[in-house]
């Protein structure tokens, strides 16, 4: 399974110290204590939204943190001043009705779609947010419409904006998401690609809670003996990290002998 996203930019160029501590828990899975920094200039609409964003990636990974990531958001749509505010608010808002849905907690399929086009109608096409609302719409056709047509060219459409904003770690993950809808077709070159870029990508920005998940998906493309080789490498930073991201344990699980 390969059903998680991200959200925000991941960069870590920032000459602003709380900006590269707050990267700096993100990417060890530290959520709550990322956004607990955040929490002090949460009146800024865009920080507001970074903080939600935080909250809901934690639930992604974690399936934890429900409520958190629920009043989070409510507070960045309060404070929310702009069209581009409010089409970030909208974004986070159909991605935890999406995470939801996935997880099993409660069905809002119909909420992640209406927020996710009522964010489309906000956001301009040269909009900063433009690309990630545009990989969530993808993740929605995938995985919840079953519908990966439109999914990949979603997906194509995240990853020339990922590129054109200069994005990392969203090009790592649609590099890996389409690299998954490669292997899903049998083109195991395209998808080995992909995951290897994914990775590498994930490597170079220290996104360490991300890296299991990029060397597990890569195994499924590898012949064995690497396969092997990349599953007990995820399977060692998954034990790292406690667990998480929690859906990874059934990919990593041991697998009958042929």
């Amino acid at each position: 399974m390969a059903h998680t996203a991200m959200s925000g930019t991941g960069t870590t160029e920032s000459d602003d110290p709380l900006q590269t501590a707050v990267w700096r828990l993100r990417s060890r899975g530290c959520w709550s204590d990322a956004a607990a920094l955040l929490a002090p200039r949460a009146e800024r609409p865009d920080v507001a939204v970074q903080r939600a964003s935080l909250l809901i990636e934690r639930c992604l990974y974690t399936e934890e943190g429900w409520a958190d990531a629920e009043d989070a958001l409510r507070s960045a749509e309060a404070v929310a001043r702009s069209d581009d505010d409010r089409g970030a608010a909208a974004c986070e808002r159909g991605y935890l009705a999406y995470a939801a849905t996935l997880h099993g907690v409660r069905d809002r399929a119909d909420e992640a779609r209406a927020a996710l086009g009522r964010a489309a109608a906000l956001l301009g096409p040269a909009a900063p947010g433009r690309p990630l609302l545009d990989f969530r719409r993808g993740l929605l056709a995938q995985y919840l419409a079953d519908s990966p047509q439109a999914a990949r060219a979603a997906y194509r459409r995240a990853h020339a904006g990922a590129t054109a904003h200069n994005d990392t770690l969203l090009l790592s993950f649609t590099w890996r998401h389409l690299a998954g809808l490669a292997l899903r077709d049998g083109e195991l070159a395209e998808a080995r690609h992909g995951f290897a870029e994914s990775l590498r990508l994930r490597e170079e920005l220290g996104y360490l809670v991300g890296t299991a998940p990029a060397l597990a998906a890569l195994a499924d493309a590898e012949p064995e003996p690497e396969a092997t080789r990349l599953r007990a490498e995820a399977q060692r930073l998954f034990r790292l990290l406690g667990g998480v991201p929690t859906w990874l344990a059934a990919q990593l699980a041991p697998r009958p002998a042929v």
